[in-house]
Formats: C-alpha cells, structure tokens, sequence
C-alpha cells in the first residue's frame, strides 16, 4: 500500500542528495536521527545516496534530554565523533540537535572536508513543502539579493506588530549567512529559506517580542514572551506562564552568557507554516528569527558566545529597516527590487 506523499519524498531525498549536497559516487554521508526522528525521511535519503553511488551510514541515538552541549552526557561522544571527522558530508535529521554540541564542535573544527546540513526534526510533510515543491534557483536569487543588502547596513531596526522594537549596529566583518539550500562547500548549511545576522552584540537594545514559538523550552506561544534587552543582554522577561518557563529554563544552566543575545535571521521559505518545529518555524515567510546563549566561534570569530546551551524564538510579521531603506512592512516585502521575486515565489 502506498505510504503518504510516498513519490514525493522520494523526489525531495533526490533533490536534497543530488541538487544541494550534490553527492559524488563513493563519498561517505553519515545521517544522524535519534528516536524521535521521522524514520521515513532517514531511510529515503539513505536510498537515494546509495542509488547515487555514496556510502551511506545511519547513526540513530537515544534522544538525549537536552540539546547542543546539554545533550553531552547522553552520548557516545568519542565512537560518534570519530564517524563525523572521517565522513565527507553530514545531514542531522535529529530531533533533539547535535548542533553546537562537542561532537559538532569537533568535527567542524577539525575534518575540514565535512559539508554539514542541519535539517533537524524534519518530517516527510516538512521535506515535501520546504524541499520537493520549492523554485530552488529563484527563491536562491531572492536570498542572496536580500543578504547582500543586509551586509552592507550598518544599521538596523526591527519591529512587529505585536510590540517587538529592537535596534543594532551591524559589523561589516561578520558575514551575513544565507542559507540558500546549496551544500556543495565544506562547513555549516541550513536549510533554504534563512539569512542569519550576528550584529555587535553590545549595540543590540530595545524590547524583543517572541509571539510564535520558543524552542526550546515553551514551544507554541499562548502569549507573547517579552524580553528587554540592553547591550545585548536580557535584562528582564515578562508575559505570563509561558515567560517564566522560559526565565526558569535560562536560569537553571546557571551561566549568565544564556541571557546573550546571540544572532538574528530573516524567515524567508514559500512553503513553510508556523507548526511548533524549530527548523521550519524560523523560515515562516516575514519572521525574524532570535537566538539566546551559545553562538559558535565559526560564527562570530574569535570566541563567538561560549554557553551551555541555545534556544530560538520566532517574531513575526516582522517590518526590516536596513539603514533608512525598510524591505518588509508587517511580513510583507516592499522593498521595489525585491517585490516581484516574492510575489512569484509565494504564488507557488
């Protein structure tokens, strides 16, 4: 009996294989998961490496109880790391991240061949809409159009309806990241649809309103979540239950660079909707994504934020200034040059 979207996974595993990893016969991808992860996508990606001629190797871990370097103690850290600086490429379908863990860490900094792409938590109907039926050469172009605008700011303010007003300097040396899909390069790729910012942290001030999700540790949001910010640093968080979760949850790694405010990012993906999944949260069409506690130093040269852990949390319907030029107006792109690729994209 057929499966759900059995084809179309199918032709998503073979774009991601064959179009953004761009595998070659007899290179080694190991794919990780834990038991938590959808093992359909594990398993047809592994068939379309095979069929490409790779050599696939499927690790599936234990779900540990926390993420990046919380989830340390829960590993196989020494047989894990060694399977990582030996492969040439890397796909985490975890749902509980390995990213900014030791295992990672390691492996980034020292197999200087490993192409790594993060697609945490992804599930068939996630590959289907944010892979398999995506233009991936125009919405590329619209990325890039609108990093490179990023890049050259020195100034930006972000606000959304629901009351977020934040405002930082950017650092023309610290590049802005966009993720277009492509994992033909050695180092850190993401899933298209984001363009990540580390601004000068200690020029970042203002009120920061998360009002989709939180991840960890709240998930969907009943209420916006506020948090004052001043240089950078989170000073007060206010909006409910769900704000003291979160105030609970940053204080209980008793490490004060939790409350850093560690990078932003544009949620740019035609196919994604707000669905309590971290990876396909943050590329909601218009949102402006946040990161709390650690930032690798791959990110941020020389230090990045050295932390015990990282959240996310999702503003949305977000208006962008770059300098006095606004792009987007309430999740909508203005921005006259930007307009028209939008408008094709989101029709599909």
């Amino acid at each position: 009996m057929t499966q759900n979207y059995e084809y179309e996974l199918n032709r998503a595993a073979y774009i991601l294989v064959n179009e953004m990893f761009r595998l070659k016969a007899g290179e080694t991808l190991v794919i990780t998961a834990d038991t938590q992860s959808d093992m359909r996508v594990v398993d047809a990606v592994a068939a379309a490496a095979f069929t490409a001629g790779a050599l696939p190797m499927v690790i599936t871990l234990p779900s540990p109880l926390g993420v990046g370097k919380a989830a340390d103690p829960m590993l196989p850290l020494q047989p894990l790391i060694g399977a990582l600086l030996g492969a040439d490429a890397w796909v985490e379908f975890n749902k509980q991240w390995l990213l900014y863990s030791s295992p990672f860490e390691r492996a980034m900094a020292e197999n200087k061949k490993l192409r790594y792409m993060c697609l945490v938590e992804m599930t068939v109907d996630m590959m289907v809409r944010l892979i398999g039926r995506i233009d991936t050469a125009l919405l590329a172009t619209f990325l890039h159009h609108v990093a490179g605008m990023t890049q050259k700011a020195r100034n930006m303010r972000i606000t959304t309806p629901a009351g977020n007003d934040l405002s930082f300097k950017m650092l023309s040396e610290r590049v802005v990241a966009c993720e277009d899909g492509l994992c033909t390069t050695p180092g850190m790729h993401f899933l298209a649809g984001q363009i990540s910012f580390m601004p000068d942290f200690d020029s970042i001030c203002g009120t920061l309103v998360f009002d989709g999700t939180i991840a960890p540790p709240c998930g969907f949001l009943q209420q916006p979540v506020v948090l004052e910010v001043e240089s950078g640093v989170v000073r007060k968080i206010r909006g409910g239950r769900q704000a003291d979760e979160l105030r609970s949850w940053l204080e209980r790694f008793e490490d004060p660079n939790m409350f850093r405010v560690a990078h932003g990012a544009y949620g740019f993906n035609p196919g994604a909707r707000l669905c309590g999944n971290v990876l396909e949260d943050e590329r909601i069409w218009g949102c402006t994504e946040w990161g709390l506690g650690y930032l690798s130093p791959l990110d941020a040269p020389p230090h990045g934020i050295p932390a015990k852990s990282h959240m996310d949390g999702i503003c949305l319907n977000s208006s962008v200034w770059l300098d006095d030029v606004q792009i987007l107006e309430n999740g909508n792109v203005i921005h006259p040059l930007l307009k028209p690729m939008a408008e094709q994209l989101l029709r599909g």
